[in-house]
């Protein structure tokens, strides 16, 4: 249980109280700056978030590109870099759980067989007298490992339906983030780089 505990305890931490579900949001706040241009004020105020907020990182990509005049391409393909690095660190461990909750099914299920053939191997070969109590101890180890097994697997497997769903909202929440600055991007850019050269 103790590896399983470590990774819950881990993935909990970040998913549920380092991360939030404020990515649109937090988005949202560089809209207006977009709509005018003013990208260089956009550069700063995400490297000023950098830390506090992963979306930032791809924000601030996408400004710098489209403050030197990259196409819609471009743009897209420096906020995904930033976006896959997050959704790699949201995801890190979580899949070790359905690898501990199957270790444990199958543990469990290999000390029944083991405590059953020692259970059937004891009474082949005890008097009479003993049959029952080696049956009885044999049953016993058996129905243990199976209970420990279980006791393992079940939170386990329970707490990556819940971390991956979590992870899977904070994605998605992202994902739009990104986009709506995408399509702010994507289509101000030629814009705001005419008005970059008119200002010149």
């Amino acid at each position: 249980r103790s590896s399983a505990d470590i990774f819950i305890v881990e993935r909990v931490w970040f998913l549920f109280l380092k991360r939030k579900l404020n990515y649109k949001k937090f988005a949202e706040q560089f809209a207006e700056l977009i709509r005018k241009g003013n990208l260089q004020d956009v550069i700063t105020r995400t490297e000023k978030a950098w830390d506090e907020e992963p979306l930032a990182r791809a924000i601030h990509s996408g400004a710098q590109v489209a403050l030197n005049g990259g196409g819609r391409e471009e743009i897209q393909g420096r906020m995904d870099e930033s976006l896959i690095v997050e959704s790699a660190q949201l995801e890190k461990r979580t899949h070790f759980l359905v690898m501990l909750g199957n270790v444990g099914t199958l543990t469990g299920l290999l000390g029944t067989i083991i405590g059953m053939i020692k259970a059937f191997s004891a009474v082949t070969y005890a008097n009479p007298s003993e049959k029952a109590v080696l049956l009885s101890s044999g049953i016993s180890e058996a129905m243990n490992t199976t209970a420990y097994g279980l006791i393992m697997a079940i939170p386990a497997l329970f707490m990556f339906a819940v971390l991956q769903n979590r992870c899977n909202n904070l994605q998605e929440d992202q994902a739009q983030g990104a986009l709506r600055i995408f399509n702010l991007f994507s289509y101000k850019y030629q814009m705001v780089w005419d008005k970059k050269i008119a200002g010149k």
